[in-house]
């Protein structure tokens, strides 16, 4: 626990450290999108720091897999567009779905869960990994023990069950959360009975969930202090925020052009054929008359 509240799930853990974070995108001025189809409203890059949030008491368990409620050509057309990977898509529009439920009020967007999951492991698929259809890397994805050496020490919490180190903890899986964080946040989205910091619609949902534990995210200043309380480094907020937009705006596009209407193609028209007519004659040759010799 850090002193003013509790670990958030990467707490401590620089960018830099060990190579666990991929290249980050820095934006200048900072706007963030919570849904693909309202207009984004902006994020002020002048917001100071906020204190981390308590976490709330943990919504029950989803025991219906929200992943599956997401729209076929919507996935395809939006994977398409912002090249986050389908599988990773899918997770992170069904924890929007499911907190929207949840909590209404919130106004999280997939964008910002996918800028998350983006910086924190590439989609899960960080050092190589590749993201299963299960919706597990393989390998599955840890970050440096968290011994002390130039990092946070945090002792183990979890007995080595999801980070597989019984001394210290790890961040564990595609959206990094640390066993202790996951305890009180992890979710069941996929619905087989069991929340996984490993299972990218899991994570994503106990991301969405932890997002919005620190209240409403439709104005900058609520969206700010919610990312930052997932890592409190404000150029991370910064990233998160610039990321976010590039897939909002990458997605609007794409769904402009599918809306547009197409222009129809050209008719084709069949040459007219020429009615039959009988074979002519033969031209009659002209003779011509050859001077005789004088």
């Amino acid at each position: 626990m850090r002193a003013g509240g509790w670990w958030s799930p990467r707490d401590g853990m620089l960018i830099a450290v060990a190579g666990a974070l991929i290249a980050v995108f820095v934006g200048g001025v900072i706007a963030h999108a919570e849904t693909p189809r309202p207009p984004a409203p902006l994020a002020s890059s002048a917001s100071g720091p906020v204190e981390a949030v308590e976490p709330v008491e943990q919504v029950a368990p989803v025991v219906t897999a929200p992943a599956a409620r997401v729209d076929p050509a919507w996935l395809a057309r939006t994977a398409a567009a912002t090249g986050i990977p389908a599988r990773a898509l899918r997770a992170y529009a069904g924890a929007q779905l499911t907190v929207a439920a949840e909590q209404p009020s919130c106004g999280l967007g997939w964008n910002t869960v996918a800028a998350i999951g983006a910086i924190e492991s590439d989609h899960g698929r960080h050092g190589g990994a590749v993201l299963g259809e299960d919706g597990r890397s393989t390998p599955a994805i840890r970050g440096p023990a968290l011994d002390g050496d130039g990092v946070a020490a945090i002792a183990d919490t979890d007995g080595g069950r999801w980070d597989g180190d019984a001394v210290w903890d790890r961040a564990v899986g595609p959206m990094q959360f640390i066993p202790d964080t996951w305890a009180r946040w992890g979710g069941d989205a996929d619905g087989d009975g069991i929340a996984d910091p490993n299972q990218i619609d899991d994570a994503a949902l106990a991301t969405a969930r932890y997002l919005c534990g620190a209240g409403t995210m439709t104005d900058a200043d609520g969206w700010r202090a919610a990312v930052f309380g997932y890592n409190h480094l404000d150029v991370y907020v910064d990233d998160v925020a610039a990321l976010a937009n590039r897939y909002s705006a990458a997605a609007a596009r794409a769904a402009r052009l599918s809306a547009a209407p197409r222009p129809a193609p050209p008719t084709t028209r069949t040459a007219p054929r020429r009615s039959p007519r009988s074979p002519r004659p033969p031209a009659r040759p002209v003779r011509r008359r050859i001077p005789s010799a004088r």
